[in-house]
């Protein structure tokens, strides 16, 4: 009899209720590890079936879900039933990668929750070979729409997002290796530490926007890319409407070469910084911006190097440049009065090797001071010197080889102000010299 009683319990008890604690149980039991909520009922289950029935046509703008709403619970069945309940395609298994993933084109998926989804090889805009042959009209039909949607961490691998509606979309530490995001419209977009090896980025758009609000540049600071991710014609951002963060970003020798650096005049780094400084203006924590400033300086520094171990020299120093302006201000807002006036000495006298021409305006206004105050002091106190004297005599004594005419003794107003051109003369000249010493040799 107690033998009887003992019946084995169900390996997974399927829950009653709506309860999502008890549905995400049920469903890791069943090691499908990615379901959160409650399964869709009978009558949902069978729309999105007949839904699935329709043949997609290209040309006439036809697509399963087409302009259908769909939440996460219809994305998690969809998923678990995907080719006969084959499920999921994992992109680990190299013999999975040639599988077709769930057809969302033309989908609605607007600020839903799809986080940590395996949705490698997605179709939420044309494939390739259909991209070429199609119209515009009809790339912009295809793409779904998953503004302000959350893809944290979700399984991206092989996806289509060409022509996708991406406005504001996360993508934090997705995994989007071989994605294709080809004029797909990112503005607001975060793809903070998502990995975007072998992805293809040409033409998309990834500055600010404006339309009923203004929508920010994307974030993809920490971002992963490498030499196979394809960055021809990508749009960063421009000075009315914003450029992107780029903190942080392992660029992995991806060809910089391809992208437009010409509009870009800040880094949304900076605009940040700047921003936060108007934000806490009136409060005594300034923490917030010191850290802001520091990413901005590093920001600047790392793409600069990225930009020059590729030969892009002069966009380089752009970067390099605004890299050192930035640290001089993190010098002031640590207090370092000595090392900020110094910073700024070198930045008036040769913007730090990378404005060599400010060297020579300097020079030439040194001279040009001195031998006014030459003739003045030679009328004064004597010897008087004429005008194309006073020039030559100021331009010696600058480089201290001055020669010093009759009668003029060492402590005389006239010599004692030529020692001080000559010291001065020197201070330039080092400066100069050790500024585009660093600049080309990085020393």
């Amino acid at each position: 009899m107690l033998e009887q009683e003992k019946k084995p319990l169900p390996s997974a008890s399927r829950p009653v209720t709506d309860d999502h604690s008890a549905w995400h149980a049920y469903w890791h039991k069943l090691g499908q590890l990615w379901r959160t909520e409650p399964e869709i009922d009978v009558e949902r289950k069978a729309y999105l079936a007949e839904r699935l029935r329709i043949i997609p046509n290209i040309k006439q703008g036809i697509y399963p879900f087409k302009d259908i709403k769909l939440c996460r619970a219809d994305i998690e069945w969809l998923l678990a039933t995907h080719e006969d309940e084959r499920g999921p395609i994992d992109w680990s298994d190299e013999r999975q990668r040639d599988r077709l993933g769930l057809d969302l084109r033309g989908a609605d998926l607007r600020r839903i929750d799809l986080n940590h989804l395996p949705l490698a090889r997605l179709r939420a805009g044309l494939a390739t070979i259909e991209w070429w042959t199609a119209t515009d009209q009809e790339r912009k039909e295809a793409g779904a729409h998953l503004e302000e949607a959350i893809l944290d961490w979700a399984h991206l691998e092989g996806a289509s997002f060409r022509w996708a509606y991406l406005e504001g979309t996360h993508f934090f530490g997705a995994y989007m290796q071989e994605s294709r995001l080809r004029g797909a419209m990112l503005s607001g977009a975060v793809l903070q530490q998502a990995r975007l090896e072998g992805a293809s980025i040409s033409w998309a758009y990834l500055g600010g926007k404006i339309t009923t609000k203004q929508i920010s540049p994307a974030n993809i600071k920490g971002a992963f890319f490498d030499t196979t991710t394809h960055l021809d014609g990508i749009i960063l951002g421009d000075e009315r409407l914003g450029v992107i963060s780029l903190v942080d970003v392992s660029w992995g020798n991806v060809n910089l070469a391809v992208v437009d650096w010409a509009p870009i005049k800040m880094l949304g780094d900076e605009y940040d910084a700047l921003y936060q400084e108007l934000q806490d203006r009136e409060k005594k924590d300034k923490s917030r911006v010191f850290t802001k400033y520091q990413a901005a300086v590093r920001a600047n520094r790392q793409l600069a190097i990225a930009l020059q171990a590729q030969g892009l020299n002069e966009v380089a120093a752009r970067f390099a440049y605004r890299a050192q302006k930035l640290q001089r201000g993190v010098s002031r807002r640590q207090g370092k009065f000595g090392q900020y006036l110094f910073s700024l000495l070198l930045d008036l006298l040769a913007g730090y090797g990378y404005k060599p021409w400010r060297s020579f305006v300097a020079y030439l206004m040194v001279i040009t001071a001195f031998a006014i105050a030459y003739f003045f002091i030679g009328r004064t106190f004597g010897p008087p010197l004429s005008p194309i004297g006073a020039w030559v005599f100021s331009m010696t004594s600058f480089h201290g080889r001055g020669f010093f005419p009759g009668g003029i003794k060492l402590d005389d107003p006239l010599t004692i102000l030529a020692a001080i051109e000559a010291f001065v003369g020197l201070l330039i000249e080092v400066t100069f010299i050790a500024t585009l010493t660093q600049r080309l040799f990085g020393k």
